[in-house]
Parts: structure tokens; sequence; C-alpha cells
């Protein structure tokens, strides 16, 4: 809330913890749809139905969250629950919105991603996974306009943001788990630029070594990547994931990936928890509760350390320099990794309905979870046929 002097306050009417639990969980169970409905969630709840938020103050959390490393829309989450009831309430509320993706998450995981599993399942998976590729593609479509209207009037940085796409999307292609490293370069040309280096001197980056055994330490590397080094939306967790997964620590094969990514979009809540089923691939439910670990509690971190700070994040000239870089890259990585993920398919029909698919997102504007149910459907019935499954 804002007081008639414009002075930070704290809201009117403070919820309960077991408010907070109620009603967080609800938005974590019901929250099909990905980010944007996450946000329309929230916002009916702490503004228009609860006004424990004034509208700007909800609009100011929200782009200061876009600011932020890691999953945007959980990180909004925590910081409204921490608004209406401090730390405690950031971590109750936290909790309840992403606990039940995470159960979801394993819980199918056990399903899809088991020993022998059954046909059908195998045939909604192949089928379900065809699709993706057409989802990271509406991703980036839906992220691309907002980018570029933040340089649209300046050919120079016009140029430097198409380089920063291309940059993103050939490391998404060349780079598998490293493509990190050019999420944050991209970031950081892009504040040596706007700033001089003597102005940059509070900037430091440490980077753990490389893990090169794929055990435990390996899968929490990956998850760390996913909830703190990643920039412009949920999708950026794709190609971070899927070299490590696929090629470098071979947790998953390509299938078997693109069924984790098609779980992750299927069921409510953030979009990160499919670390969760990378974690299960790679080291059963102790693996999977370790990368959903490691992957949130960045956003935890951020919040209950930095939630006070909110305002001055969102006019931090040198936060925004280094997004207007490692968006762009990111957008860049999204599309890169859709290619990725188109390459993986094994068989003619699932090229079949990755076609249908992107005529049902991308021209018919069909909703994502109703697109990957229905493709899924149809590969159950290319697999009760008789129809070649991937290996």
């Amino acid at each position: 809330m804002t007081s008639d002097a414009g002075e930070r306050v704290g809201p009117a009417r403070p919820a309960s913890l077991g408010t907070v639990a109620r009603e967080w969980t609800r938005i974590g169970v019901t929250g099909f749809g990905g980010p944007p409905a996450h946000i329309a969630l929230l916002r009916a709840l702490v503004v228009d139905r609860m006004g424990w938020m004034d509208g700007r103050e909800f609009q100011d959390a929200n782009a200061a969250c876009g600011l932020l490393p890691g999953p945007a829309s959980t990180q909004l989450s925590i910081f409204c629950a921490y608004r209406v009831a401090g730390p405690a309430g950031a971590i109750v509320g936290g909790i309840g919105f992403i606990v039940p993706a995470v159960v979801l998450i394993l819980l199918l995981s056990v399903l899809f991603l088991g020993t022998n599993p059954p046909l059908w399942v195998r045939g909604a998976g192949a089928g379900a996974g065809a699709a993706v590729a057409a989802v990271a593609v509406q991703a980036a479509r839906g992220l691309i306009s907002p980018s570029f209207d933040h340089v649209r009037g300046s050919s120079v940085r016009i140029a430097r943001w198409v380089g920063y796409l291309a940059v993103g999307a050939a490391a998404a292609a060349l780079l598998g788990a490293y493509l990190v490293l050019a999420l944050l370069a991209c970031g950081l040309a892009e504040l040596l630029i706007q700033h001089r280096p003597q102005d940059l001197r509070s900037v430091g980056l440490l980077l753990p070594a490389s893990v090169s055994t794929g055990g435990f330490g390996a899968l929490a590397w990956t998850a760390l990547k996913v909830g703190a080094l990643s920039f412009g939306g949920g999708f950026v967790i794709i190609p971070l994931m899927q070299g490590d997964a696929v090629h470098n620590y071979h947790w998953m094969t390509n299938s078997e990936f693109l069924n984790a990514v098609a779980l992750g979009q299927v069921t409510p809540g953030p979009v990160v928890a499919t670390v969760a089923a990378v974690g299960y691939a790679a080291h059963g439910l102790a693996g999977g509760l370790l990368a959903a670990f490691v992957a949130f509690t960045p956003s935890f971190s951020f919040i209950l350390l930095g939630g006070g700070r909110f305002e001055q994040l969102r006019n931090n000239q040198r936060a925004r320099a280094f997004l207007d870089g490692a968006g762009p890259a990111a957008i860049g990585a999204i599309l890169g990794a859709a290619i990725l993920l188109a390459g993986a398919l094994q068989e003619v029909w699932q090229f079949a309905i990755l076609a249908a698919a992107a005529i049902a997102l991308l021209v018919l504007k069909r909703g994502i979870v109703e697109t990957l149910l229905a493709a899924g459907v149809l590969g159950v019935g290319a697999a009760l046929v008789g129809a070649p499954l991937p290996h």
C-alpha cells in the first residue's frame, strides 16, 4: 500500500499464515497456463479480492521480479506472500505455490519415466513430446514484442538486440550445458556498453567449478543454473537442462526429456518444477527432491534477503542494462531449444503432430495445456494402432 505522503506502508489487513497457506496452495493447484495465469491469479487475490496490495505496488513487484534471474512468477508469488505476512508468509506461501507442482511432476515421472511404462503411456509421451517444440516457439514469440519495445527507435540498440538474440540461439544449439555463460556474457556486454567500467566496481560473478561426474553434485549444479542463472522466462530452463540431462550425463534420452518438458507444461504451478523430473531420471525420488529444492531455493533467498529493496531494484539502471543483454539472448536460447527439440523427434507421425500443434498454437491461438493433451491423445491412438514409438 502507499500512504497519502507516498511512503510505503504495510498491508491494511495482514494475512494469517493459515490464510496464506490456503490461498497460495489453491493457486499452485489451479494455476494451469504458466506465468501469465499465475500473475493473473495472484493479482485477483492480493489486489482485487483481498486488498492486501494496491495495483501500482503489484505492478512494480511484477516488474522487479522480471529483473531477477530464475522463475519470475514463482518469485512474485513469494514476494506477495512476504508483503502480506512477512518472512514466515513468504516461506509458507512459496511452499504452497511450489509443492503441488513438484509432487505432480514426481508422480507422473514414476509413470512416464519408469523402466517399462505401458504402451499407452509411451504413446501419450511421444505425442505430447512431439508438440513441445511448437510450445517453445510460442513462448519465445510472446517474449519478443515486449523485449523489442525496449530498443525500438534506436537502430544501434536494435542491432545489438538482434545480435544478442542470435548469440542465444547459437549457444542453445551448440554450447549445451554452457549456455548460461553466453547469457551472462550478453548481459555483461550490454552492462559495459551502457555504463563505464569504473562504475561497475560492485559487479562480480562467482561460478562454481564444472562438475564432471554426473552424481548428486552435477544434478545440484544443473538445478542451480535453472533456479539462479536463467533469464527470460520459464522456457529458458529447457536448453539449460537438456545439455546436462541428455548429452553430458545421459540421465535421460531425448524422448524422455521431451516427456519431462511436456509434463511441466500440462501440470499447474511453476514450469521450473520440470527440473524435478530430470532429478528423478538422474537419481530417483531423492534426485527429484534435491533438484526441486536447489532450483527453488534462490527464489526464496532473493525475496527474503532483498524483498524490502524491490523499489530500488525496479529503478536500478545497472540491473536493467544487464537484462537488456541477457533478456534477448534468453529469447534466442528458447528458439534454439525449439530447433533441438524438433530435431530430437524420431518418427514421421511425430512431425505431423508437431505441425498440427504449431498451427493450433501459433495460428489458431489455442491454449498450451489443451494442445499438449490433444497431442498426447493422438500419440495414444498412434501407439494403439501399431505406429512405431521412439526408443
